[in-house]
């Protein structure tokens, strides 16, 4: 992609391939970090567990697509995660092997639904069809795999931003309002692992939260303004002195 960006450039602004081009170092540049933003560990591991990427398919589509498994880049960067989520060495090495077997289409891997199925099935369901040979590389692919692509938790954190953070209540500063959002939210993810969540006042802390249901049994809610507009609340947060 960068390489078409680039011919596009200098054919656009009539220059040989030698030359300097002001605007394409700038354009190059935002695309280098755009890449890396999304060029994690995590990423690179879940790119590394598709099995669509190891289909003839896909690789077939372009002659300078490899495997993950070949690619140096992403080697590198999976080997940081298992490292990580795997810091006793002999499951590590289990790890490995499990990935070795998955990557080559071994052992169980070597069934030709697995390898039919490559390029076919949604990832998550071919690891639970297939995955059975490599239980703990299983474990790891259904967790990355089977996470959906939504915008749900930044809408949410605003949601919780512009309840905190209000016209009458605008003097806090950036750290601040940042810091009692993040409050808030653990507050919030700590209150789950209270037995009393089901029954209790912690269920309160379920407004905004990642479900919106009925709050007829929450009490005192029903009726309860809820506002951090008071006067007596106000100063202490916004003061930033105390």
């Amino acid at each position: 992609m960068i390489q078409d960006v680039r011919k596009a450039i200098y054919k656009h602004e009539r220059k040989a391939e030698v030359e300097h081009s002001a605007f394409h170092d700038v354009v190059h540049s935002r695309l280098i970090a755009r890449w890396t933003k999304s060029n994690t560990p995590l990423h690179c591991l879940a790119h590394s567990l598709n099995p669509r990427y190891y289909s003839h398919e896909w690789l077939s589509e372009d002659p300078n697509r490899v495997c993950p498994h070949q690619d140096k880049e992403i080697t590198d960067e999976r080997v940081k995660c298992f490292k990580r989520l795997f810091p006793d060495a002999d499951e590590r090495r289990k790890v490995n092997v499990e990935f070795a077997n998955f990557s080559d289409g071994r052992e169980g891997f070597a069934d030709v639904d697995s390898l039919n199925d490559k390029g076919k099935m949604d990832p998550k369901s071919w690891w639970l069809v297939h995955g059975v040979h490599a239980p703990l590389l299983q474990k790891v692919a259904l967790k990355l795999l089977g996470q959906p692509c939504s915008s749900s938790c930044s809408e949410r954190n605003w949601s919780t931003y512009s309840f905190i953070d209000s016209l009458r209540r605008n003097k806090l500063l950036p750290k601040r309002a940042e810091d009692l959002v993040f409050i808030h939210s653990n507050l919030l993810l700590l209150s789950r692992n209270s037995p009393q969540y089901n029954q209790e006042e912690t269920k309160m802390w379920d407004i905004a939260g990642s479900e919106f249901g009925s709050l007829d049994d929450c009490g005192i809610l029903e009726i309860a303004d809820l506002s951090l507009d008071e006067p007596e609340l106000e100063d202490p947060f916004t003061n930033d002195d105390v």
